[in-house]
């Protein structure tokens, strides 16, 4: 029988035990909590008033950094005047602008942008998307889904089936059947602290042609990767890699996805990384940066022939039987479009661009500190692995984490035992020294 007598009033954070948090140590962040009130330009405030200097870019996707007037006040112009319009048969002018601004951006060739609301989604969707366009071109036996070992493509069945992060799967069973993966493209012995793509690697993608001899090109529907591989602790692709893999698969008749959620919007020096490689796939994915953070928003950006091939049958019939309700939300439309406003007015990713190299030199002078096994470097990103404790793989890493926010004002983000360093584009060298000076101590404090 429920219990229907008055619950005492929540007192936060006295209280912490109904929610549930998603990629979270529930039981050891519930008792020394890492609680958030604030945040401001590179900093977050926490609820006892400390300013914290976010190098994690919130969770890469304040870009523009926080507290962001203009973003604010278009939401709450947009919220006033139209709070929700349903996407299915009715649109928003805001929907259109967004999507037109994001394809002049979009490397040549990406002409079309269908919204969700998450790199999850994103994913999902543009699998989905490769496997109808090769139904309706009478190719229906190319189901197969290609991923890469160490990929993230969210944690929608799709995306979770082509990722190949292993704890992200052993709990879910088989998830897609028809799903295989290409080997990660990281071998520390020969790129350890290489800063930018390493030199060493562009062979890894030879290895699609081994899944093409084994599996048939005829069965095979889509690749999807990472132009960097974000959340498994930052692996660039090598010189030559995505190049190669462009190669392959337009000779096998093989859609490329690009999941560019953590890359796109200036990450990398570029608006995608796309044009950082000189390499444009069938279909790219985005989130993340597009809203500064500030509201949730994906999508899928879509060559002419793929979207083309969906533009067929009666006109009165949707050409697509997929979308979601809150796909191109008229709020998050809003806070698109001043996100973009604030990165073309500001040179966000021009400066990006001009301040990597200063960047990774500040990382790299870590090298040397106790347990740092290796440094990566690309854009405004870096990963640093330590040595796990002999005891629990991953502790060094949360400890880090802990140290970070309670003893140095620093939010960092962790991959097991490696650092991640994605602070907002509008960092300066000043605050880059901050920070690294910051991790400096973090890595002696775990030794």
């Amino acid at each position: 029988m429920l219990d229907k007598s008055p619950r005492p009033t929540v007192a936060v954070p006295n209280d912490l035990a109904a929610h549930w948090m998603p990629f979270t140590a529930n039981r050891a962040f519930k008792k020394n909590p890492r609680l958030l009130a604030g945040a401001k330009g590179m900093h977050y405030i926490t609820v006892d008033g400390r300013h914290i200097i976010d190098a994690a870019a919130g969770m890469w996707c304040s870009n523009a950094g926080h507290g962001r007037a203009e973003i604010a006040t278009a939401i709450a112009k947009q919220a006033e005047a139209l709070d929700y319009a349903p996407p299915f048969q009715f649109g928003i002018p805001q929907a259109f602008e967004l999507a037109s601004r994001i394809v002049d951006l979009a490397p040549e060739g990406l002409d079309h942008v269908f919204f969700c609301n998450s790199g999850s989604e994103a994913a999902d969707t543009a699998l989905k998307m490769a496997l109808a366009y090769h139904q309706l071109n009478g190719q229906g036996s190319r189901t197969r889904l290609i991923g890469r070992v160490r990929g993230y493509h969210g944690v929608g069945f799709g995306g979770t089936s082509v990722g190949g992060i292993v704890n992200n799967r052993k709990l879910f069973g088989n998830l897609l059947t028809g799903t295989d993966h290409i080997p990660a493209t990281y071998d520390r012995e020969k790129q350890a602290f290489t800063k930018g793509e390493p030199e060493y690697g562009a062979h890894f993608a030879d290895e699609l042609e081994n899944l093409v001899n084994l599996h048939g090109a005829n069965t095979i529907a889509a690749v999807m990767v990472e132009p960097m591989a974000g959340s498994t602790g930052v692996i660039p692709a090598p010189k030559g890699y995505l190049k190669r893999l462009r190669e392959i698969t337009q000779k096998h008749g093989i859609l490329l996805i690009f999941d560019e959620v953590i890359t796109g919007y200036g990450r990398l020096g570029h608006a995608f990384a796309a044009e950082r490689y000189g390499v444009t796939p069938d279909l790219l994915t985005f989130a993340k940066g597009v809203t500064n953070g500030a509201a949730p928003m994906g999508g899928v950006i879509v060559r002419d022939i793929i979207h083309d091939a969906f533009m067929s049958g009666p006109e009165h019939m949707v050409e697509f039987t997929h979308g979601y309700t809150y796909s191109a939300h008229p709020i998050a439309c809003a806070a698109g479009l001043a996100t973009l406003d604030i990165y073309r007015d500001e040179k966000l990713f021009e400066h990006a661009k001009a301040l990597e190299p200063k960047f990774a030199d500040a990382v790299m002078s870590l090298k040397g500190l106790p347990n740092v096994l290796d440094i990566r470097t690309v854009g405004l990103t870096a990963g640093i692995d330590l040595a796990a404790l002999p005891d629990a793989v991953g502790k060094r890493g949360y400890q880090a984490m802990e140290t970070a926010f309670h003893n140095n004002d620093l939010m960092l983000r962790i991959a097991g035992d490696t650092l991640a360093l994605t602070p907002p584009l509008i960092v300066t060298e000043d605050q880059v020294g901050e920070i690294v000076d910051k991790v400096g101590k973090v890595i002696k404090a775990v030794a």
